[in-house]
């Protein structure tokens, strides 16, 4: 694939584009953009050895924007029809309206991107469902041989493949295809009245070939039915203050969504984040050093380019304690006075571009696991966290931990079911007294919420220990 497949398949000439940044520019602006993309998704469930259902989704449009100092004139159209593409260059004109001349207009051949992160020989819009179908198949079997207390089983893939085209007002003209895939597991267990869950996924930039090893769909729903069997005896979670023990990979989501969403630009330049003009500032225990990073071959939130046609990087958002920086997009790098940082995305065509993360994880320590639960004389170990809240504002969380267990003496003891963390982003950094040496980045199904768009992410954490946070539990 040596070029973007709109210049090639669907009839957009450079002409077109010309005509369309030159419209969008007509009552002036300083910058203009043309997003274009084609999306092709593929669903499969496969649920009690039946398959319920399989769908398949293609959308394509453009969106154009235009930017006049804060302002953002945002249009789309559903379709590439030169007319529908100048009535949206124009209402985007219209809604960033400005006295200034206007920017300049230049346009280059579409250029090679500096990443080349997923590489493949073939998409997944490109592969037969019976490859697809027999993923879930292998993973319902295994589901239900796992335990006779295994009641029911749903398994489902889901795969994407986006092509984007970026044509800008200054010269870029870059373009990407961005393959995607995720499989997931949900177990139902039940005895004497009890019924239990437990879930397991995994996915990346990567076709079927990712699913193998430790990543195999029996090896995936074998960690599903396992979880769901433990619930079954586990006891109610204690509540009170406590030294509480995060488990490797998946808790990183806490990371993600109790600090790094404060760490985005918009909400650090309306002053709306808990972060807000600390640059440079002690915002955590000396031990942590949070990055996000766009550029790690085949993860589920990497990106050649981002949807504002800059090659991702890795950004130090915290290092050793001290805040660096923020999440820039262009605009907010622009109004901020700081570099870009690959960090615009968006949902689709029809969606602006928003300051928003990529993979974010905390670096590895020192200490071995081990170390730090034997550190621990009672407290809570979570190694696995379902849903949460926060308070982008205030930085304040409630997450629940759908696998954990108590410490007790230094080691770990009886599972208990029902536990929830609650605190706020920087408290909690201040609090970590321990980082492990076992840093893990999830195994691929992070998606991210922010002003109704959703996103692919990935996370990351090693063991660490929070010296104290609040454990909400049901134990009487």
């Amino acid at each position: 694939m040596h070029s973007s497949i709109f210049l090639t398949t669907h009839g957009v000439t450079t002409q077109d584009l010309e005509n369309y940044l030159a419209a969008a520019l007509e009552r002036g602006g300083d910058y203009a953009d043309l997003f274009f993309e084609l999306k092709i998704n593929h669903s499969i469930t496969f649920e009690e050895h039946i398959l319920k259902g399989a769908t398949k989704a293609v959308n394509l449009g453009v969106g154009v924007r235009v930017l006049s100092g804060e302002k953002t004139g945002y249009a789309y159209s559903e379709d590439l029809n030169r007319n529908s593409v100048l009535k949206a260059a124009k209402t985007a004109a219209f809604i960033a309206k400005s006295a200034s001349a206007g920017g300049t207009l230049k346009i280059d051949s579409p250029k090679l991107r500096e990443h080349d992160l997923y590489s493949m020989a073939s998409l997944p819009a490109d592969l037969e469902i019976g490859a697809k179908l027999l993923l879930l198949r292998q993973a319902d079997e295994a589901a239900h041989a796992y335990d006779k207390r295994i009641q029911q089983v749903q398994a489902t893939y889901v795969d994407e493949t986006r092509h984007i085209l970026l044509v800008t007002s200054d010269g870029r003209c870059v373009w990407d295809v961005q393959p995607m895939v995720r499989l997931n597991v949900l177990c139902m267990a039940e005895e004497n009245g009890s019924r239990q869950t437990g879930h397991q996924g995994a996915g990346g930039r990567q076709t079927l070939e990712i699913f193998r090893d430790t990543l195999d769909p029996r090896n995936l729903a074998r960690e599903a039915a396992r979880q769901a069997i433990q619930l079954l005896s586990a006891a109610d979670a204690p509540a009170g203050t406590m030294e509480v023990v995060l488990g490797p990979g998946w808790p990183g989501i806490l990371l993600h969504e109790a600090i790094g969403h404060g760490l985005e630009a918009d909400f650090n330049r309306k002053r709306t984040s808990a972060f807000s003009g600390l640059v440079g500032q002690r915002v955590a225990s000396d031990l942590c050093t949070v990055v996000d990073d766009g550029t790690i071959p085949l993860r589920r939130g990497s990106l050649n380019i981002d949807d504002e046609g800059n090659p991702t990087k890795q950004t130090v958002l915290i290092e050793k304690g001290v805040l660096q920086g923020y999440l820039q997009d262009r605009l907010n790098s622009k109004l901020m006075k700081a570099d870009v940082t690959g960090n615009g995305r968006r949902q689709g065509y029809d969606h602006v571009p928003l300051p928003r993360m990529t993979n974010t994880f905390m670096l590895a320590g020192q200490s071995t696991p081990d170390e730090i639960i034997r550190s621990v004389k009672k407290g809570l170990y979570a190694g696995h966290f379902g849903g949460g809240q926060v308070d982008i504002t205030s930085g304040k969380f409630v997450f629940s931990a759908s696998e954990a267990y108590l410490i007790e003496d230094g080691k770990l003891t009886s599972p208990v079911r029902g536990a929830s963390l609650i605190g706020d982003g920087p408290t909690v950094l201040k609090q970590v007294s321990m980082v492990g040496n076992d840093l893990q980045l999830d195994q691929g199904i992070g998606i991210c919420g922010k002003e109704g768009q959703s996103i692919p992410v990935g996370v990351g954490l090693p063991t660490i220990k929070i010296q104290e946070i609040t454990v909400g539990g049901t134990r009487r």
